[in-house]
C-alpha cells in the first residue's frame, strides 16, 4: 500500500509538470533578448561614468597646486562587525540546541543555550575584529 501512495505522488508530480509550447518560448526569448541588452546599455553607461569620473579626477590631480596634501580619512566600515555576526549566530544556535538538549524544558534549553551561545560567538568575533583591526583594544 505504502508502494502504492509512493508511485501515484510521484507520477501525479511528473504528470504536474507544465511543458512550454513554442509560444512561450518565443515570448520567453524575446524577454531574455531586452533584458541581456538593457543590461549592455546599463554596463557601458557605467563605463561610461566611470570614464567620465577618471577623467574628473585627473583634471583635479593637474590643477592642484603642491601644497601638502592632507592625510585621507579611514574609509568607514560598513556591516556587521565578526563581533556582532559571531553573536547573533552563536545565539541563534546555542537557542535550537539548547531547546534539543533539555527535552523537558525546551524553553528554558533555548533561553540559556541562546545566552551561553551568543556569549561565546561575541568572544570569538571580537577576537576576530582585533586581528583584523577593525578594534583597537
Amino acid at each position: 500500500m505504502k508502494h502504492l501512495l509512493i508511485i501515484l505522488a510521484m507520477s501525479g508530480v511528473m504528470l504536474s509538470c507544465k511543458h512550454k509550447t513554442s509560444d512561450e518560448t518565443k515570448v520567453l526569448s524575446a524577454t531574455q533578448l531586452r533584458d541581456s541588452l538593457e543590461f549592455a546599455k546599463f554596463k557601458e553607461q557605467k563605463e561610461q561614468k566611470a570614464r567620465n569620473e577618471a577623467a574628473a579626477q585627473q583634471r583635479v590631480v593637474t590643477t592642484t597646486t603642491s601644497a601638502p596634501a592632507a592625510p585621507a580619512a579611514a574609509p568607514h566600515k560598513k556591516g556587521w562587525s565578526k563581533a556582532a555576526k559571531g553573536a547573533a549566530i552563536g545565539a541563534g544556535s546555542g537557542a535550537i540546541l539548547g531547546a534539543v538538549i533539555d527535552k523537558d524544558h525546551r524553553a528554558r534549553g533555548a533561553v540559556i543555550g541562546g545566552v551561553v551561545g551568543g556569549g561565546v560567538g561575541y568572544g570569538i568575533g571580537r577576537s576576530q575584529d582585533k586581528k583584523s583591526g577593525r578594534v583597537k583594544h
